[in-house]
Formats: structure tokens, sequence, C-alpha cells
């Protein structure tokens, strides 16, 4: 019968797969991370009818051109609002998010609100796979911001 043939291979993919897996508990410390924006909350906005938000990462705003997210009190924009913002990182160098607020029509750097940095010595903590959230308040004269990155060593 077929099934004989079909179960005699699995079991042969499944040992290979055992006798290559890396034994229980070990981990490789990661040599560099991925560092992306993760989500954007706003608790109080600056202005009435809501902040123009972009982010600045290494000198490019994101999302790019004309383009910004509109953020009122209670809103969440996650990084794909933001045009997915990310950068790596080694274990002693660092990244820094800018949270800015820019004024249309004409979008350009904007006022700094705030920022969050990833650390490579955080980095250099985690396994390669690991996932860290790092998050920051960003509090202003009038307005409170929420701000989430996400390293993940590599």
């Amino acid at each position: 019968m077929r099934s004989h043939t079909l179960v005699g291979a699995l079991v042969l993919a499944a040992s290979a797969l055992v006798s290559t897996a890396s034994p229980a508990g070990a981990t490789t410390t990661a040599a560099t991370c991925r560092v992306e924006l993760n989500f954007v909350d706003a608790y109080d906005t600056d202005e009435n009818n809501g902040d123009e938000i972009k982010v600045n990462l290494a000198g490019f705003m994101y999302p790019s051109g004309s383009r910004y997210v509109s953020m009122h009190n209670g809103d969440r924009a996650y990084s794909g609002n933001f045009a997915n913002p990310v950068t790596t990182i080694g274990t002693t160098g660092s990244a820094l998010f800018s949270l800015r607020e820019v004024t249309p029509p004409v979008v350009g750097q904007g006022s700094v609100l705030g920022s969050v940095t990833a650390w490579g010595a955080t980095c250099a903590q985690l396994a390669t796979g690991q996932s860290i959230d790092v998050p920051q308040h960003i509090f202003g004269n009038g307005y409170w911001y929420f701000m989430t990155l996400v390293m993940t060593g590599l």
C-alpha cells in the first residue's frame, strides 16, 4: 500500500530534522538587530483638530513627501501608516526614531515632539529571533504620545 511508503518517508524526514536541530536550550546571541516602529498612540494632541505626524529615522521622513499621519486624541497609528520605518543596528550602535509634527501644505522636517532610542546594548542581550518592545511616553506642552519600537535579534 502507498500509505506505508508515505509513513516511512515522513519518519525519515522527521529524523533528519531532529538530527540537525540545536540542542534544547541552546541560543545564539544576536550580532545585529532589526529595529522597527510598532505603533504610536495619541493621548492628547497639540491641536484641537489633531496633529499631522511623521517619524524621522536617520534623516529620512516617514511617510515620505507631503504625506503625514493625522492623529487625534485616542488614535493609534501602526508602522504601516508611517510607511514602515525600519533599520538595523549592531550591538554597539543606536537608532533614534523621532516623532515630528509637521505643518501642511509645506511638509518639511517639522517640530520635534520627542523620540525613542533603540540601543545596541539592548540588542547585545537578545538571542537570534528574540524580540523586545522599546516603549516611550512622549510628553510636551499640550501633547502626550506613546511610541513603541520592536527590536529583533538577527
